[in-house]
């Protein structure tokens, strides 16, 4: 995905999830891969270099917002994400970790998650943010849906999962977004 951004700067936006982190690349074994193919870690630290540039969301044709997860309680407009420092690892709590964390539930406002991170947010929250912002659609992936796309709140959000057989394990449809 790096090669075709240089290779098409202006026609490729590459986001950071929460797995562009140097804790979840640990914990799911892309520190390992490295170290076994290239017997040190350098490679590892270049990348997870590179995932603290990389942009938190993105606004395409002024009415998709993209974003990994979510929406934050601490941000209502498209201006407070733009002021949100990303170039650090993803911290445990606040605006950014929201982003990279929250989930869409069948709630009105903001729930607590079981994740232990970032928080459910409902449909009178996607409205007020898609209204504030003059926007559509909240377009995210960060949940596993079986037919790899997901239209909630009368079609507001849409979640988008990109990997088909998850894990080789879980039988899901991938699917994109034109």
């Amino acid at each position: 995905l790096i090669c075709l951004k240089v290779r098409f700067p202006a026609k490729v936006t590459l986001l950071r999830g929460n797995h562009e982190s140097r804790q979840i690349t640990s914990v799911y074994g892309f520190y390992d891969e490295i170290l076994r193919k290239y017997g040190n870690i350098n490679p590892w630290k270049y990348c997870t270099e590179v995932f603290d540039y990389l942009g938190i969301a993105a606004v395409v044709d002024g009415k998709y917002f993209c974003v990994h997860a979510g929406l934050s309680p601490e941000i209502r407009t498209i201006d407070q994400v733009n002021t949100v420092e990303r170039r650090m690892e993803i911290p445990q709590k606040g605006p950014f970790c929201d982003l990279m964390w929250s989930d869409p539930e069948d709630i009105d406002s903001w729930g607590v998650n079981a994740r232990g991170a970032g928080w459910l947010y409902g449909k009178k929250v996607v409205q007020e943010f898609n209204y504030l912002n003059e926007l559509s659609v909240i377009c995210r992936s960060h949940q596993l849906v079986q037919d790899g796309i997901k239209y909630m709140f009368d079609r507001t959000l849409v979640t988008i999962w990109s990997v088909p057989n998850y894990c080789y394990r879980c039988g899901n449809e991938a699917a994109i977004m034109e």
